[in-house]
């Protein structure tokens, strides 16, 4: 078990990462030492990155322990780039953590000074001033490059920058040159977001930070009336939005929310939001209060504006939309679903469900559904299931008895067989044809049954799979 991290105690006692536990503990018996936890060291840097959220939200993470933040545009809104690196700074540092950060043109020129020198804002003529005195580690390098580079005597950025480059692409690949080139801002390195930016997005900064459901869902509305313009300009409607709510603290909360149809009107906007906060309100804590609201609109479609007819049609369309709007946000997308129709003569694959709220604002797929030789079940099960079945006729007769669900049935009447072959291209080539009864128990019941395979060497086995009504 070897050191992982230090504290600023620790390092003024002269420990080093890397170093074994029972050599440290030799050194400095009272020592504590903690097991490293890496998904919540994880999930602590993602909390600061949503955090972060609030300058820019083009924030990606970098390794273990450090943020990358695309400001490109953002820096006037904190009053210029020296007064917003010091914001983010010194708000970090009052949470308690030790942080250290840079502002440049390129990601790897920030990389370089805020862990190997002393940060700050760099511009861009100032690049190969500020990269020369820095060790070869500043590079992002692979180890075993870093130890040949130190074993040749270039041990800093300014030795590489004066060497030839031929030689160092022979010696050491592409990736020595590409990284110093990254840094002084020769070779674009793209940042890569770990969420999706939004489309559109509006915020509300508070002075006097809000804890209550209503002023949250009062303040959405006024929010989502920023959106109403974008909207009307770009000619579409919101389908997915987010409502972003940072607490004082620096927890920040997500709370997402579809459409059946494009949406433009804030109150019916606020309304998704509404529902879901009473779905989830348990899991959300308000604390000291939340500062920061803003709305994304994740996915967005064409707006298309019909008049309403003297019949109400449109208003039936438009309520129909509003229910579906309101349950799927309160209980989950999946509490309402459509079936629609699949190319497949297979009767489990025929047809599936859709979530409604996905579906609504779609016409149906127009899909011509095979030809069927019998009457089908007006309840089909989810999956065939097993049964016994006792005194068939064989080579191709229903049974005379069969076993369901621990209940004994007499047949009376079947109808059958209709023989339905497997997709090969699926199922496999030796998948087993299936034939079909529908069959009438003394009850008055009926069921629909099939028989996998044929009578041979092996007996077939028996399935019920639908009931009709």
């Amino acid at each position: 078990m070897r050191l992982t991290a230090l504290d600023e105690k620790a390092e003024k006692l002269g420990l080093k990462k890397g170093l074994g536990v029972a050599e440290a503990r030799a050194i400095h018996p009272i020592i504590d030492v903690v097991e490293e936890d890496a998904p919540a060291d994880k999930r602590l840097l993602e909390a600061v990155a949503d955090w972060c959220d609030r300058y820019t939200p083009l924030v990606a993470l970098d390794g273990k322990d450090g943020l990358f933040l695309d400001i490109t545009g953002c820096s006037h809104l904190f009053g210029g780039e020296r007064a917003m690196l010091k914001d983010i700074l010194s708000r970090l540092a009052g949470m308690g953590f030790d942080i250290r950060g840079a502002i440049s043109s390129s990601p790897g020129l920030s990389w370089a000074v805020s862990r190997f020198g002393e940060g700050g804002v760099i511009a861009e003529d100032e690049a190969e001033a500020v990269l020369e005195p820095l060790p070869v580690t500043a590079l992002r390098l692979d180890v075993s490059v870093i130890e040949a580079l130190q074993k040749l005597g270039l041990r800093y950025v300014g030795d590489l920058m004066q060497a030839p480059r031929a030689p160092l692409t022979r010696r050491f690949g592409g990736s020595v040159l590409l990284r110093l080139d990254q840094a002084l801002g020769h070779d674009e390195e793209p940042v890569s977001p770990r969420l999706p930016v939004a489309s559109l997005s509006a915020e509300r900064r508070l002075v006097d930070p809000i804890t209550a459901e209503e002023e949250i869902i009062s303040l959405a509305s006024q929010v989502a009336h920023c959106l109403k313009p974008s909207f009307e300009t770009q000619g579409v409607g919101g389908r997915v939005f987010e409502l972003v709510l940072f607490r004082v603290d620096g927890c920040v909360f997500r709370i997402a929310a579809g459409a059946s149809r494009p949406l433009r009107d804030p109150q019916r906007i606020a309304g998704l939001f509404s529902e879901r906060l009473t779905a989830i309100h348990e899991d959300i804590d308000a604390g000291y209060g939340f500062e920061i609201l803003r709305i994304n609109v994740l996915r967005h479609e064409n707006f298309h504006n019909i008049q309403d007819d003297f019949e109400g049609g449109r208003q039936s369309q438009v309520s129909l939309a509003v229910f579906v709007d309101k349950v799927s946000a309160r209980l989950g997308e999946e509490c309402l679903t459509r079936f629609e129709l699949r190319e497949s003569h297979i009767p489990e694959r025929a047809t599936f469900a859709v979530p409604a709220i996905q579906v609504l604002d779609r016409a149906p797929v127009e899909v011509t559904p095979p030809t069927a030789k019998s009457e089908r079940p007006a309840r089909l099960l989810p999956a065939p299931e097993l049964m016994e079945a006792f005194a068939a006729e064989v080579p191709d007769g229903a049974p005379a008895h069969f076993r369901w669900r621990r209940i004994r049935h007499r047949v009376l009447k079947s109808e059958g067989p209709e023989r339905i072959a497997m997709e090969w291209w699926i199922d496999g080539v030796g998948a087993k044809e299936r034939d079909y009864f529908s069959v009438e128990d003394e009850q008055g019941y009926r069921f629909w049954i099939y028989r996998e395979g044929h009578y041979g060497p092996d007996t077939p086995q028996w399935f019920m799979h639908g009931i009709f009504a």
